[in-house]
């Protein structure tokens, strides 16, 4: 129950804040500029019915598109394109130069690990040029 008091001033707060700007709101709208004339405003929204009914007839979905929104289009795709390949392209070499690191320390772990085998099983009897030759 402690928590109640907190929570409905909290309410009543909002509530009296909500109600200042619902007055501010009504007090803008009666300058009788605004008010008189949402026409107006409507205007620079909406166009007349003719000359929407020539937009859509002249841009339906059969329609013909000219030469230079085809190029447009067309740049657009190739420039797309050519992120798309530089991206992987950049992806790759991060790859192959992870892969080639990789490859690189597990080839100097291993040599170390031969190296170590060897020093440690050399009992001083046999040569030790017999280690770093092949099988002939």
């Amino acid at each position: 129950m402690f928590w109640m008091r907190p929570v409905l001033l909290n309410c009543l707060a909002v509530l009296f804040i909500l109600k200042l700007f619902h007055k501010a709101d009504s007090t803008t709208l009666s300058d009788g500029k605004k008010a008189a004339g949402p026409q107006g405003e409507l205007k620079g929204i909406f166009m007349q019915e003719r000359d929407a009914t020539n937009f859509f007839r002249r841009r339906n979905r059969r329609a013909v598109k000219s030469q230079d929104e085809i190029n447009a289009e067309l740049r657009q795709r190739l420039a797309a394109d050519e992120r798309k390949r530089e991206y992987h392209e950049e992806r790759m070499n991060q790859f192959e130069t992870y892969a080639e690191e990789e490859h690189d320390e597990q080839d100097e772990r291993t040599q170390e690990k031969t190296e170590q085998w060897r020093e440690f099983h050399y009992d001083g009897l046999d040569p030790s040029h017999e280690y770093n030759q092949g099988t002939i």
